[in-house]
């Protein structure tokens, strides 16, 4: 570049043109770096034993989705055995005689209770806040998760996260969920 068109494109005027459409740029920019974002909180505790006998409790639906717990424990499951838990049980339902039981709480205390028969050491248990599509041109999915680490023999929480995130217009909401999950689980501090 010579020295004239320097000159010229420094100029007062057309600079702070230049520098209006640099912030205009930099905050599109922004915003479609964010369209995609999540929100994780995660609370550490000490390190959790891989080769200890592991459970997955189950994970309570309060999102309008009908299912999306279940989905939830589909997809944990895999995560926690990329993690190096190779010894995961699943608690099973009780009979209901053919009814749901939506009594969330009841059902976490019932499979508790038989994973501490069953000498499980941590239990992995959660909740579903959201897991949707959003109203709009692009449909974007939406999900919220929980997930905690439970010591079976107290009940006590020894590892907890929460979640959010939402996905491009072609994302699906599974996929979504699975980016968090893989996400909130990659902190889970497991001893190998």
């Amino acid at each position: 570049m010579t020295m004239t068109k320097l000159q010229r494109l420094f100029q007062p005027g057309r600079a702070q043109v230049q520098l209006g459409r640099a912030q205009v740029l930099a905050m599109l920019l922004t915003l479609v770096l964010l369209s995609g974002c999540a929100v994780t909180d995660v609370h550490r505790g000490d390190a959790l034993q891989a080769q200890a006998r592991w459970i997955q409790l189950p994970i309570a639906n309060y999102a309008e989705t009908p299912l999306a717990g279940q989905r939830a424990e589909s997809i944990l499951a895999t995560l926690l055995h990329s993690q190096g838990i190779a010894s995961l049980g699943r608690y099973a339902p009780s009979e209901s005689g053919g009814l749901l039981d939506f009594n969330a709480d009841s059902i976490y205390q019932e499979a508790l209770d038989s994973a501490r028969s069953e000498g499980y050491r941590y239990g992995v248990t959660g909740a579903v806040e959201e897991w949707q599509y959003k109203a709009g041109l692009d449909g974007e999915p939406a999900v919220g998760i929980s997930l905690r680490v439970v010591d079976i023999a107290s009940g006590d929480t020894l590892w907890s996260a929460s979640g959010a995130r939402t996905g491009w217009g072609y994302s699906t909401a599974s996929g979504t969920a699975q980016k968090l999950m893989a996400d909130m689980i990659g902190d889970l501090p497991v001893q190998k």
